[in-house]
């Protein structure tokens, strides 16, 4: 808190802020994931590879994707740039990002994701139940808060081979549902 006195008055500030925002619709959801084409952004994190990939091979036993294309950001602590996020809206109908596990990788999957919904894609956006909170405020924050995460148990960086394939059960789980809007239903 910030306190200024000016003449007689007493002027409190309140670092907290206030936002204020018009809520931006998410991209319209899909009713079947066969045949779309699934873009891939890694943002280089320890282990996030691991958990796209294994996440992918889960979610393709079930879907029959159109195509995969897989992209790198080479720091998980900045947005992607405006030419990789056109390239990705351009070439694929769902996204799959990851991971937000601590504060500036978070916010910057969030804000990748939201900045690939404008464009029309359904992003799944994983983080960790450490950063949900934090998630939320930057959806809100940037007028996106209909946008939901994928929210795997945290840490990643640090965990065993057995751990990211219990975390890769998580994401196939609520991928699905983020890019459907809750309809699930796998090839015949």
């Amino acid at each position: 808190m910030l306190l200024r006195v000016d003449d007689a008055r007493a002027f409190v500030f309140d670092p907290r802020g206030r936002v204020e925002s018009a809520a931006t619709p998410r991209a319209p959801r899909r009713p079947r994931l066969d045949g779309l084409r699934l873009g891939v952004l890694d943002n280089s994190k320890w282990n996030a590879n691991k958990l796209l990939r294994g996440a992918v091979a889960a979610l393709g036993e079930r879907f029959a994707f159109g195509a995969v294309n897989y992209y790198v950001k080479h720091s998980f602590s900045k947005d992607a740039a405006p030419e990789l996020i056109e390239r990705i809206a351009a070439e694929n109908d769902i996204l799959l990002t990851a991971i937000g596990d601590c504060g500036s990788c978070c916010s910057c999957c969030v804000r990748d994701s939201i900045a690939l919904e404008r464009r029309g894609l359904a992003a799944a956006c994983i983080i960790t139940t450490e950063f949900a909170r934090e998630t939320e405020l930057t959806r809100a924050a940037l007028g996106m808060p209909a946008l939901q995460p994928v929210v795997i148990d945290h840490p990643v960086s640090s965990i065993t081979a057995e751990e990211v394939a219990a975390r890769v059960r998580q994401i196939e789980t609520q991928a699905a549902a983020v890019w459907t809007g809750g309809e699930t239903a796998a090839r015949s």
